[in-house]
Protein backbone atom coordinates (compact mmCIF):
# COMPACT_ATOMS: atom_id res chain seq x y z
CA UNK A 1 0.00 0.00 0.00
CA UNK A 2 2.91 2.40 0.61
CA UNK A 3 4.36 1.94 -2.37
CA UNK A 4 0.76 2.71 -4.34
CA UNK A 5 1.27 5.80 -2.28
CA UNK A 6 4.52 6.63 -3.38
CA UNK A 7 3.95 6.28 -6.86
CA UNK A 8 0.52 7.44 -7.26
CA UNK A 9 1.33 11.11 -7.37
CA UNK A 10 3.79 10.94 -10.24
CA UNK A 11 1.50 8.25 -12.37
CA UNK A 12 -1.25 11.28 -11.81
CA UNK A 13 1.77 13.92 -12.97
CA UNK A 14 2.45 11.53 -15.71
CA UNK A 15 -1.15 11.45 -17.03
CA UNK A 16 -1.74 15.13 -17.09
CA UNK A 17 1.82 15.35 -18.94
CA UNK A 18 0.59 13.10 -21.12
CA UNK A 19 -3.30 14.83 -21.47
CA UNK A 20 -1.12 18.42 -22.80
CA UNK A 21 1.68 16.66 -24.51
CA UNK A 22 -1.53 14.91 -26.69
CA UNK A 23 -3.38 17.78 -26.82
CA UNK A 24 -0.74 20.57 -28.55
CA UNK A 25 -0.17 22.52 -25.81
CA UNK A 26 -1.07 24.24 -22.35
CA UNK A 27 -4.00 25.90 -24.26
CA UNK A 28 -5.58 22.98 -26.36
CA UNK A 29 -5.51 20.90 -23.50
CA UNK A 30 -7.58 23.36 -21.89
CA UNK A 31 -9.88 23.48 -24.82
CA UNK A 32 -9.83 19.50 -25.44
CA UNK A 33 -10.57 19.06 -21.41
CA UNK A 34 -13.36 21.61 -21.49
CA UNK A 35 -15.22 20.66 -24.73
CA UNK A 36 -14.43 16.49 -24.00
CA UNK A 37 -11.52 16.36 -26.57
CA UNK A 38 -11.64 13.85 -29.59
CA UNK A 39 -11.90 9.91 -29.56
CA UNK A 40 -8.25 9.20 -30.07
CA UNK A 41 -7.45 11.35 -26.60
CA UNK A 42 -10.82 9.59 -24.96
CA UNK A 43 -9.59 6.12 -25.93
CA UNK A 44 -6.09 6.50 -25.20
CA UNK A 45 -7.01 7.87 -21.94
CA UNK A 46 -9.50 5.01 -21.24
CA UNK A 47 -5.46 2.72 -22.71
CA UNK A 48 -3.43 4.46 -19.96
CA UNK A 49 -6.14 4.10 -17.09
CA UNK A 50 -6.74 0.39 -17.82
CA UNK A 51 -3.17 -0.45 -18.53
CA UNK A 52 -1.92 0.93 -15.01
CA UNK A 53 -5.09 0.04 -13.28
CA UNK A 54 -3.31 -4.10 -14.22
CA UNK A 55 -0.07 -3.04 -14.44
CA UNK A 56 0.47 -1.52 -10.89
CA UNK A 57 -1.44 -3.97 -8.95
CA UNK A 58 0.40 -6.93 -10.92
CA UNK A 59 3.88 -5.50 -10.22
CA UNK A 60 2.87 -5.23 -6.16
CA UNK A 61 1.74 -8.62 -6.18
CA UNK A 62 4.78 -9.59 -7.96
CA UNK A 63 7.18 -7.89 -6.02
CA UNK A 64 5.73 -9.44 -2.72
CA UNK A 65 7.02 -13.21 -2.70
CA UNK A 66 8.84 -12.52 0.78
CA UNK A 67 7.02 -13.06 4.12
CA UNK A 68 6.50 -10.93 7.01
CA UNK A 69 9.65 -10.28 8.53
CA UNK A 70 11.69 -12.56 6.32
CA UNK A 71 15.31 -11.87 6.20
CA UNK A 72 17.49 -13.34 2.83
CA UNK A 73 18.50 -16.71 4.01
CA UNK A 74 15.10 -17.19 5.11
CA UNK A 75 12.81 -15.19 2.43
CA UNK A 76 12.77 -17.79 -0.51
CA UNK A 77 12.39 -21.11 2.35
CA UNK A 78 10.21 -22.19 4.45
CA UNK A 79 11.09 -21.83 7.97
CA UNK A 80 11.07 -24.71 10.56
CA UNK A 81 8.19 -24.94 13.30
CA UNK A 82 11.24 -24.86 15.96
CA UNK A 83 12.29 -20.89 13.72
CA UNK A 84 8.42 -19.66 13.30
CA UNK A 85 7.75 -20.68 17.35
CA UNK A 86 11.07 -18.80 18.00
CA UNK A 87 9.98 -15.89 15.82
CA UNK A 88 6.24 -15.49 17.58
CA UNK A 89 7.92 -16.03 21.44
CA UNK A 90 10.64 -13.47 20.33
CA UNK A 91 7.55 -10.89 19.50
CA UNK A 92 5.66 -11.67 22.46
CA UNK A 93 8.47 -11.34 25.52
CA UNK A 94 11.39 -9.56 23.67
CA UNK A 95 10.77 -6.76 20.98
CA UNK A 96 9.66 -4.00 23.27
CA UNK A 97 13.07 -3.90 24.19
CA UNK A 98 15.23 -5.59 21.34
CA UNK A 99 15.45 -4.37 18.33
CA UNK A 100 15.93 -7.16 15.43
CA UNK A 101 15.12 -6.60 11.43
CA UNK A 102 13.47 -9.87 11.01
CA UNK A 103 10.90 -9.52 13.62
CA UNK A 104 10.55 -5.64 13.13
CA UNK A 105 11.57 -4.98 16.58
CA UNK A 106 12.42 -1.62 17.32
CA UNK A 107 13.54 -1.99 21.32
CA UNK A 108 14.47 1.08 23.08
CA UNK A 109 16.43 -0.66 26.09
CA UNK A 110 18.19 -4.08 25.09
CA UNK A 111 20.81 -3.62 22.62
CA UNK A 112 20.24 -4.11 18.82
CA UNK A 113 20.50 -7.71 18.23
CA UNK A 114 21.19 -7.29 14.44
CA UNK A 115 24.95 -5.34 15.97
CA UNK A 116 25.74 -8.21 18.11
CA UNK A 117 25.59 -10.46 14.76
CA UNK A 118 26.71 -13.40 14.43
CA UNK A 119 25.04 -14.89 17.60
CA UNK A 120 25.56 -18.71 18.33
CA UNK A 121 22.63 -20.56 19.81
CA UNK A 122 24.43 -20.92 23.14
CA UNK A 123 25.56 -17.11 23.53
CA UNK A 124 22.06 -16.64 23.00
CA UNK A 125 20.35 -19.08 25.63
CA UNK A 126 22.95 -17.74 27.84
CA UNK A 127 21.66 -13.97 27.74
CA UNK A 128 18.02 -15.82 28.51
CA UNK A 129 19.32 -17.60 31.39
CA UNK A 130 21.29 -15.30 33.12
CA UNK A 131 19.30 -11.75 31.90
CA UNK A 132 21.76 -10.47 29.26
CA UNK A 133 24.95 -9.70 30.38
CA UNK A 134 24.01 -10.50 33.66
CA UNK A 135 23.87 -6.36 34.84
CA UNK A 136 20.17 -6.82 35.71
CA UNK A 137 18.77 -4.57 32.50
CA UNK A 138 16.93 -7.93 31.44
CA UNK A 139 15.19 -10.46 34.17
CA UNK A 140 16.74 -13.66 34.21
CA UNK A 141 14.61 -16.57 33.15
CA UNK A 142 12.50 -14.94 30.76
CA UNK A 143 12.07 -18.13 29.07
CA UNK A 144 12.96 -21.53 29.61
CA UNK A 145 13.02 -24.75 28.42
CA UNK A 146 12.08 -25.70 24.61
CA UNK A 147 10.62 -21.61 24.53
CA UNK A 148 14.28 -20.68 25.54
CA UNK A 149 15.52 -22.92 22.98
CA UNK A 150 12.84 -21.62 19.96
CA UNK A 151 14.08 -18.04 20.89
CA UNK A 152 17.52 -18.76 20.65
CA UNK A 153 17.27 -20.67 17.44
CA UNK A 154 15.36 -18.22 15.53
CA UNK A 155 17.45 -15.02 16.90
CA UNK A 156 20.72 -17.05 16.11
CA UNK A 157 19.60 -17.83 12.59
CA UNK A 158 18.12 -14.47 11.99
CA UNK A 159 20.27 -11.65 13.90
CA UNK A 160 22.27 -9.61 11.21
CA UNK A 161 20.96 -10.94 8.29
Amino acid sequence: MAVVAFLAPFVLLGIGIIFVAFSGGPGRAREAYLTRGGRFFRFSMVLIYVGLGLAVPALVIAASDQSEGGTPPLQHEQASSQIEEGKLLFRQTCTTCHTLAAANAHGVTGPNLDDLAPLDKQRVLGAIKRGGTGTGRMPPGLLDGADADAVATYVSTVAGQ
